[in-house]
């Protein structure tokens, strides 16, 4: 049964994060990969969120299963931000490349440090 809850959240995730990226790179004018880093922001965060209230006994282990595992699973891609940076530096554009990685990676660390954060201070 769990395993149909992570593609539940999946067949929502995948989706999202398509549109999401199109939508987001459609409105910069800039080789930097907006899209992919806005869903891995926002996958942090909600996963961040989720983490926090299954650990403040706010949620269910079911619902982080299909939020959780699920949807940010398939909403947030490491494949993505890893092609797109070795992409970047392939093309000349090295500094565009470390930034991408640093601003991922505080960035998403950040996203996920409040949203446990404020999950644990709501169900506190």
């Amino acid at each position: 049964m769990n395993w149909l809850l992570v593609i539940a959240g999946a067949v929502v995730g995948a989706p999202l994060r398509y549109l999401t990226d199109r939508t987001v790179q459609s409105r910069h004018d800039t080789v930097f990969p907006w899209g992919t880093f806005t869903v891995n922001v926002v996958g942090s965060l909600v996963l961040g969120l989720v983490t926090g209230a299954v650990l403040a006994g706010g949620m269910s282990s079911d619902l982080q299963l299909l939020i959780g595992t699920g949807l940010c699973g398939a909403l947030s891609t490491y494949s993505t931000f890893s092609y797109e940076t070795l992409r970047l530096a392939e093309d000349g554009a090295r500094l565009l490349a470390a930034a991408n990685v640093v601003a991922s990676v505080v960035a998403g660390l950040g996203a996920a440090f409040l949203g446990t954060a404020l999950a644990q201070s709501f169900w506190a």
